[in-house]
């Protein structure tokens, strides 16, 4: 793709800056499902996927031949590759002979910072896609979990929600903010003790390893959540057990997606808001929905801000990713494929000559969806 000098000379430089800079902390990108299929889709074109329906159970009876089941419908859902984003810089010629001695740690940096910028974002879509489309929370906002030492019942109570909601557990993982992370790391000396823990990692290199069949990541995207403004929603008429949409009534303000709901009739579940309200209407929640029978008038209570950590199974969330596209007729400048050996993303470089000056870009496109919110569960902080 690439012709002869410049840019295939520059490949050193660009593979070192991006193996310094893709070594922060970006714990989602590893551990959701990297989709191959963005490869085949312009920029907000849909890519659809079956989403197969409940099959009900029904007694044997016999017969001459068996009786022919009803049809099953299949429902679809889709995504797209949503973003297409650079990020660039420029070199005159005299700039480059002002600072000659130390032009190539200069140019190193500035592909290392045009690396951190593009995946940092990759990243925040990520977190914001696991908070938005969360199906319960547990723990208490405000306190950081891990924070008694030898009490794991964060990890135990956060893994039985998830397993409840009928999630695989081959593949499961934990997505901690910095302040959880530390936690472990300073609280939790039955981790790092190496004849209890069985390895040397988290006491020797800080890392979290596995805990009760989670991967355990950090992340710097996750930032802290602020709540809503509702108050005095009550709940609008009878909702069944399995109902995803919540209908408040008489009361005022916002409920957010990421808001954690405390229910009247539920003392046992917290409910994580997907689509929220400005004014008495239908709140929609996570899959699989309300876990008890919610009469009319009782009370929906909107929970404290919080900082929140993240367990879901992979398959969970999907991140497409590809490089932009060139024009097939032939494309201005050079051009080069760069794979990141750490989180798999492959970037597009680019070297744009011009008048006395040159214009280098690293560039992706991607687009994120949490597709399961039953696998994804918030343990607040």
């Amino acid at each position: 793709m690439a012709n002869e000098n410049t840019l295939t000379g520059l490949i050193p430089t660009i593979y070192k800056a991006a193996d310094r800079v893709l070594r922060e902390q970006i714990g989602f990108i590893g551990c959701v499902y990297m989709d191959p299929s963005g490869e085949m889709v312009a920029k907000d074109q849909n890519i659809t996927y079956p989403v197969v329906p409940t099959i009900a159970a029904t007694d044997v009876a016999p017969a001459a031949v068996p009786t022919e089941p009803s049809g099953a419908a299949l429902g679809y859902g889709s995504m797209t590759i949503s973003k297409v984003k650079k990020a660039p810089f420029v070199w005159k010629g005299e700039e480059q002979a002002s600072i000659s001695p130390v032009y190539d740690q200069v140019k190193e940096d500035q592909f290392a910072q045009a690396f951190r910028v593009l995946v940092n974002e990759v990243e925040s879509d990520l977190f914001l896609a696991a908070k938005r489309n969360a199906s319960r929370a547990y723990g208490a906002a405000g306190t950081t979990p891990f924070a008694s030492a030898g009490v794991l019942t964060d990890v135990a109570e956060t893994r039985k929600i998830l397993v409840d909601n009928g999630a695989w557990t081959s593949d499961m993982h934990m997505v901690l903010n910095s302040t959880s992370g530390a936690k472990i790391r300073g609280v939790q000396a039955n981790l790092f003790k190496v004849n209890e823990a069985g390895s040397a990692e988290l006491l020797r290199d800080g890392s979290l390893g596995s805990l009760e069949g989670f991967m355990m990541h950090e992340s710097g995207a996750i930032v802290s959540h602020t709540k809503g403004t509702g108050t005095s929603y009550v709940v609008n008429g009878s909702h069944a057990v399995g109902a995803t949409t919540l209908v408040a009534k008489t009361g005022s303000g916002t409920v957010l997606y990421g808001d954690v709901l405390a229910l009247e009739d539920d003392t046992t579940n917290k409910y994580v808001v997907n689509t929220g309200i400005a004014a008495p209407g239908s709140i929609v929640l996570g899959k699989p929905g309300l876990r008890q029978l919610q009469t009319d008038g009782k009370t929906i209570t909107i929970g404290e801000n919080y900082l929140g950590n993240f367990a879901f199974e992979r398959n969970a969330i999907h991140l497409l990713t590809r490089v932009p596209k060139l024009p097939k007729e032939g494309a201005l400048g050079e051009h080069e494929i760069i794979t990141d050996p750490f989180s798999g993303i492959s970037f597009l470089v680019s070297i744009y000559p011009a008048y006395h000056e040159v214009i280098v870009e690293v560039s992706l496109a991607w687009g994120v969806k949490a597709v399961k919110s039953e696998a994804i569960v918030i343990l607040l902080g």
